[in-house]
């Protein structure tokens, strides 16, 4: 039974050691991976490569953004910053993936009637 733990304890074991390492944010690292952690959850329709891509694109990204989040909302904690960041870029960034490749530029020269 110890052995099914050990997929989630080992990436959450390096997040933990990781978050004492000097110059690092440990509310930020810790609330990025939970935000990540959250969009692998979710993202059960997917292979396990996609899932560990989201996981590190969302886990990376989450604790890059948490002070720029933190500089321009009400947001004063960057742990909840990064969680938040971590738990949206995916979406987002799939959302205008999609846009951009149904957008036809030649859509902003043609007569409006």
């Amino acid at each position: 039974m110890s052995g099914s733990h050990t997929p989630t304890a080992a990436p959450l074991t390096a997040v933990g050691i990781a978050s004492l390492a000097p110059g690092i944010d440990g509310n930020a690292l810790i609330g990025a991976f939970t935000g990540a952690a959250l969009v692998v959850v979710t993202s059960k329709e997917i292979g396990v490569g996609r899932r560990a891509a989201y996981m590190l694109i969302s886990l990376v990204m989450g604790y890059l953004a948490a002070p720029e989040i933190v500089n321009a909302t009400p947001l004063q904690s960057t742990g909840v910053a990064a969680f938040f960041a971590a738990a949206l870029v995916i979406a987002i960034t799939l959302r205008m993936i999609e846009r951009a490749r149904a957008w036809d530029p030649r859509s902003m020269f043609r007569n409006r009637e």
